[in-house]
């Protein structure tokens, strides 16, 4: 079995085999595309390196691919990674289908980055605020550890609090000061903060300058969220993190509301290139490779 949609998933619960459910659609998906050959068969090896020895040099994947590979251990970790997933209330939406909505989608991106971090013996750790730093594990690798992390996962999936806002900016800070060694930083979030925009681009920023690489996956609904396609009829629209609500046809407003929008998009874009900060629209109603593949690229490009 495997999971390529958020779509698919019946329930989400027992995390573990979720997770590897997404990673095998992801495998499948990649040995039919362009990216066939990221080496996710052989995360227990490494590329055999001229002048070092011989020894460990897997000689049946050799036979096999004609390439030297030489086994690699439990205690070696090749990366560093830290998992960041904003739990605010908007990250609840849509609300009216529990299962596919931005927080279960970030569940199991994160998971099935878990699992592929455990194929390559990548350590991992998890961060999740809302409006507050709520948990912050240290990078680990370790069965124990890694059950944690999907325990955390299991349960923030089940908590679905109206108005609770977003301090991504002294949520961003508190992670960069508490992440001590150098790591690959990925962050699922809307960005949808009421102000101090520019100051948390700056918090990004922080994480950079303390030689952190950040992939941002902005997590959105863009059938709703970017383009507004909603029928012309009335609508209670309602602020998930304020409970402000607001009564009007989509029509009236929808020209507006997409150019803001594009506005946002454009200038939170132009930020993270300006920071050296990998930025990814992630459409929670596309398939999970549209995260793992650019995980992969970069790991590719750090390792």
């Amino acid at each position: 079995m495997s999971l390529k949609n958020l779509s698919e998933v019946q329930e989400i619960k027992n995390i573990p085999f979720l997770a590897k459910q997404v990673v095998e659609g992801f495998i499948v998906g990649i040995h039919k595309s362009p990216f066939h050959g990221f080496s996710v068969e052989f995360a227990e090896h490494r590329e055999y390196n001229q002048g070092e020895s011989t020894k460990n040099i897997d000689w049946k994947v050799f036979a096999r691919t004609e390439k030297l590979y030489t086994k690699r251990y439990d205690e070696e970790t090749n990366l560093r990674c830290q998992i960041v997933i904003d739990s605010s209330s908007s990250m609840y939406f849509p609300s009216d289908n529990k299962k596919v909505n931005k927080i279960n989608f970030s569940i199991l991106c994160a998971a099935g980055l878990i699992e592929l971090f455990n194929k390559q013996r990548d350590a991992v750790g998890l961060s999740l605020f809302a409006e507050k730093l709520d948990l912050h594990t240290r990078a680990g690798s370790s069965r124990v550890h890694t059950n944690r992390l999907y325990s955390e996962l299991e349960q923030l999936a089940t908590n679905n609090v109206l108005n609770r806002k977003t301090a991504t900016l002294a949520s961003l800070h508190a992670i960069a000061e508490q992440t001590h060694k150098r790591s690959l930083v990925i962050i699922f979030s809307d960005m949808m903060q009421s102000n101090n925009e520019e100051e948390v681009m700056d918090a990004l920023q922080h994480l950079k300058h303390n030689k952190h690489e950040v992939i941002l996956f902005h997590v959105v609904d863009k059938k709703h969220e970017s383009e507004f396609d909603f029928e012309n009829r009335p609508y209670l629209f309602v602020d998930m993190e304020t409970g402000e609500e607001v009564k009007l046809h989509a029509n009236q407003v929808k020209d507006a509301y997409v150019e803001k929008m594009k506005s946002f998009e454009t200038r939170l874009k132009t930020k993270c290139a300006q920071y050296k900060i990998d930025f990814v629209e992630a459409d929670i109603n596309k398939p999970f490779g549209q995260i793992l593949t650019p995980y992969l690229l970069k790991r590719t490009k750090l390792a």
